[in-house]
């Protein structure tokens, strides 16, 4: 994956957001507090209708090391997150919704994993320590907390319970694996590909446990209703088959 980066820098984090106006500048204050100096925020927004972009455009003025790539044309969570990469300067990248569900006060934890000698750090909802909040009577958490326990299962099942959390999207990861390992995949089944790939290829991937805390407002790119599910989940299962028999010769 070519990056054409001007300067390198310790971390860039990148945030792929679609009408995020209510957590998108508290998510990248609290981002910049638990992060080196010097740490770039990257955000990707797909032109969202709620004005999410016009915030961030505000608070790049009067912050350093903020950058926006306002998205008119493509759509989609995979390429907003192969454009980031491609934008950003980090020896090391983190990613992460931008919906305050996933804690930036880890991001520090999956860096100490990165030192300790892993390549890809992830954040899990399954390991002991995890786990995932559910407001009460709150439709969409349930439904997707239930399909993603159930697809996680049927992932362990066939690709390996070495990895809780196939589905996490939670990631500190370093160039070198983006390199050799270009996102590839039209929703969340790029990061199955991600994670499975990297392993086979010789890189080593490993996981801490995190709480992910319920969307509290906006409307963001992970799909929660059966409509969806209908639409994409079936790839979830189709992909997991494919990279079992696809021979992926190791290099490393």
């Amino acid at each position: 994956m070519k990056t054409g980066r001007a300067k390198d820098c310790a971390l860039s984090v990148i945030l792929p957001t679609y009408n995020e106006k209510d957590n998108i500048v508290p998510l990248i204050q609290d981002i910049l507090r638990n992060t080196p100096p010097g740490t770039e925020v990257i955000v990707v927004d797909d032109d969202s209708p709620d004005g999410t972009w016009r915030l961030v455009e505000r608070l790049a003025r009067r912050t350093k090391n903020i950058r926006l790539l306002r998205r008119t044309e493509e759509r989609g969570l995979t390429s907003a997150l192969r454009d980031g990469v491609n934008l950003s300067r980090g020896r090391v990248c983190v990613w992460m919704d931008s919906d305050l569900s996933m804690p930036p006060e880890i991001i520090p934890a999956l860096l100490a994993k990165l030192k300790g000698g892993l390549d890809l750090a992830v954040g899990s909802r399954y390991l002991p320590g995890g786990g995932v909040e559910i407001i009460t009577g709150g439709h969409d958490s349930l439904t997707a907390y239930l399909f993603s326990l159930a697809l996680n299962r049927y992932l362990r099942l066939i690709l390996g319970s070495w990895f809780t959390d196939w589905t996490s999207g939670f990631i500190a990861v370093r160039r070198e694996v983006l390199e050799r390992v270009p996102l590839r995949g039209g929703y969340g089944d790029y990061f199955i590909d991600l994670v499975y790939r990297s392993k086979k290829l010789g890189f080593k991937p490993g996981e801490i446990p995190y709480l992910c805390r319920a969307r509290r407002a906006g409307k963001g790119k992970t799909f929660v209703h059966v409509i969806d599910f209908l639409k994409k989940g079936w790839k979830y299962f189709i992909l997991p088959l494919r990279l079992r028999l696809t021979k992926i010769n190791r290099t490393r």
